[in-house]
């Protein structure tokens, strides 16, 4: 892996500037999504340094490890089967991305136990019918998340069909 040296000079702000429109649980797994991810397409660790800090910000420690290893065996699951690079915005932007949405949708559909709903997104995310693999540790991410009272609402499950037509460079959750 990597290391950006520049980076790695400058602490991780965490305040209401990094995604000031998201808060609690949206944006605690919406940003741990998209470093983590940034985190395999670069192979820069600082991005994986900067969902630790954010989790054991909110979580502390002890929390915030469990919660990690969950996050990190989510997000390789879905880069594994992924049928093409999944696609984040750039570090603490406002809003979400299609992919960024699709995620926080399949979480808030496993809290809210909505599996149709979470199984379209998982397919509309990676583009795969071979989705089993992600939807366990989605499902296991979920649950962790939901023990450390980290749900998200059930206005996040999005409709997965009018996403998987939709451009992926198109924002649809800002």
């Amino acid at each position: 892996m990597r290391r950006a040296t520049l980076h790695a000079l400058r602490p991780l702000e965490i305040s209401s500037d990094v995604a000031p429109k998201t808060q609690g649980a949206e944006r605690l797994i919406g940003l741990g999504f998209r470093y983590w991810v940034a985190g395999y397409k670069s192979g820069d660790i600082d991005r994986w340094e900067d969902a630790w800090r954010i989790y054991s910000h909110a979580l502390g420690p002890n929390a915030a490890r469990t919660a990690v290893s969950e996050l990190s065996a989510w997000v390789r699951a879905v880069s594994a089967a992924a049928r093409r690079e999944i696609e984040v915005r750039h570090g603490d932007c406002d809003g979400f991305c299609r992919d960024e949405s699709l995620a926080l949708s399949m979480i808030a559909a496993c809290q809210h136990n909505t599996c149709p709903a979470m199984r379209a997104c998982a397919f509309a995310l990676i583009e795969s019918s071979l989705i089993d693999e992600v939807v366990h540790h989605a499902e296991t991410f979920a649950v962790t998340m939901r023990g450390l009272d980290q749900v998200l609402p059930p206005a996040l499950i999005v409709n997965a069909a009018a996403y998987a037509s939709a451009p992926r460079e198109m924002a649809l959750r800002q």
